[in-house]
């Protein structure tokens, strides 16, 4: 009967008006919520076969509510340095866990980029998931793959030790003095037998008079090694009695840091040449300072066993450290340490954490190094509408989605990372409660429905009366 398929319709507007009103609900709660992306609520008509000629049997509606997730939401200025946001496509990867994860373990997707650190030192997010990125290795390099989600790890921030920067390049800005009085010293001067390094550890031991020679100026380095201990290192000058030209060698305070030198301490050993102009001349000089403006000191592993090495008692590793002379000169003016810079650093512990546009986590250390942990991997969708949403402002893989590919942020067409920002919601309150008085009077109409087909039917049962 039509006055039966007519109430059927009425309350098959009903529920899909229900769930429309379900479905703003959802959005206007989640206004404040971090890359929520808004549910929509399309209708449809349902068609019934019309059997019986001249008489219109009524289907009704339904209604199909789907999540717009590829909208994008408007980038935000945060405060956290953890906070993140994908500007473009693609997803974080998350999962549940950080101790223990396996390759069975689930893979979850999401845009909600607001991480901080807890208390085990894993990047996790407001619903307590931990992000994944590719691990960096010690040379730099990043494996990416672009299939397998395994490849990625949590992101721990704290296990990472402490960070040791070995002193691999020392400048030296310096003037000596070009009318420096030739010594006596330099008539009898052996860098070997009579050096400038006996000298100075005869003066550190009150040995007098000293087998050395007393050099005319001494520059003091500070050097870090391997395990972030810290050494000086000197280069003593003597006026030698060639026009233009000094004696030169380089040794450690105290001698007993290293072993294997031509003397006590001794690194090494070599005339410094300078132009009539007073710049260095690499190409007059002899020895170590020979043919270069930036020689490099070799000190062998504590375990060398040959050459000058740091003292077995030392334990170090093999290092090798630049000094850089181009600043040095010859003028006419008094003996001068201008400046002396190195790029070591000792011992440090994490401080802070920061992320680049490039989705690389750094740590920052508390003796202003920098290292890199991993680099966050994006995920992306062929079609990220046909995900399935999950609690927690999640999805999960679905097959209306496509194949999922991993990929560095800002490539092959996935999107870059927002530092120290969020994405808001794609949620707008004047069209949800535009589509609330629009469902409300939808639904009103429907219960009119039923209640008009009611009358009809009691009409119709009175007739017999």
């Amino acid at each position: 009967m039509s006055i039966n398929s007519a109430m059927l319709a009425g309350v098959s507007g009903l529920v899909a008006n229900a769930s429309a009103l379900a479905a703003i609900s959802d959005n206007i709660a989640n206004v404040n919520t971090v890359a929520y992306k808004r549910n929509q609520t399309n209708f449809s008509s349902v068609v019934t076969a019309q059997a019986v000629p001249g008489h219109y049997s009524a289907g009704g509606v339904q209604a199909l509510t789907r999540q717009l997730v590829s909208q994008q939401g408007l980038i935000q200025t945060a405060n956290s340095a953890t906070d993140i946001a994908i500007n473009g496509d693609g997803f974080f990867v998350v999962t549940n866990k950080g101790l223990g994860l396996t390759n069975a373990d689930q893979r979850l997707f999401t845009r909600s980029g607001s991480f901080t650190v807890d208390a085990n030192g894993y990047l996790v997010n407001d619903a307590n998931l931990y992000l994944q990125g590719w691990p960096v290795a010690d040379d730099g390099t990043v494996n990416v793959d672009p299939s397998d989600l395994t490849s990625m790890q949590p992101i721990n921030v704290k296990a990472l030790g402490t960070a040791v920067a070995p002193t691999s390049l020392v400048q030296l800005n310096a003037s000596l003095f070009k009318s420096q009085a030739v010594s006596a010293g330099e008539a009898t001067y052996n860098s070997t037998s009579a050096s400038m390094a006996q000298y100075a550890d005869d003066q550190a031991n009150n040995v007098s008079p000293s087998a050395g020679t007393k050099p005319d100026f001494t520059m003091e380095m500070s050097v870090t090694d391997s395990s972030g201990g810290t050494h000086k290192v000197t280069l003593a000058v003597l006026k030698s009695a060639t026009t233009n030209e000094w004696h030169a060698e380089v040794y450690a305070v105290p001698a007993t840091d290293v072993t294997g030198g031509a003397a006590p301490g001794q690194i090494d050993s070599g005339t410094i040449a300078f132009t009539p102009e007073g710049d260095i001349d690499p190409a007059a000089s002899t020895g170590f300072f020979a043919g270069t403006s930036t020689p490099t000191l070799n000190i062998g592993a504590s375990t060398a066993g040959s050459g000058v090495q740091w003292a077995s008692s030392l334990g170090l590793g093999a290092q090798a450290i630049d000094l850089d002379l181009s600043k040095l000169s010859q003028v006419v003016a008094p003996n001068q340490l201008k400046s002396v810079n190195s790029d070591g650093a000792g011992v440090g512990n994490v401080i802070a954490v920061q992320v680049d546009s490039e989705g690389f986590v750094s740590a920052i250390f508390d003796n202003k190094q920098v290292r890199k942990i991993a680099q966050i991997g994006l995920a992306t969708f062929p079609n990220p509408d046909g995900l399935k949403p999950s609690s927690g402002n999640t999805y999960s893989s679905a097959i209306p989605a496509g194949v999922m590919v991993a990929k560095a942020p800002g490539t092959a067409g996935a999107g870059s990372i927002s530092p120290s920002s969020l994405e808001a919601s794609t949620v707008d309150l004047s069209q949800e409660f535009t589509g609330l008085i629009t469902t409300q009077k939808a639904y009103s109409a429907s219960s009119k429905i039923i209640t008009t087909a009611d009358q009809m039917l009691d009409e119709l049962i009175q007739m017999k009366r």
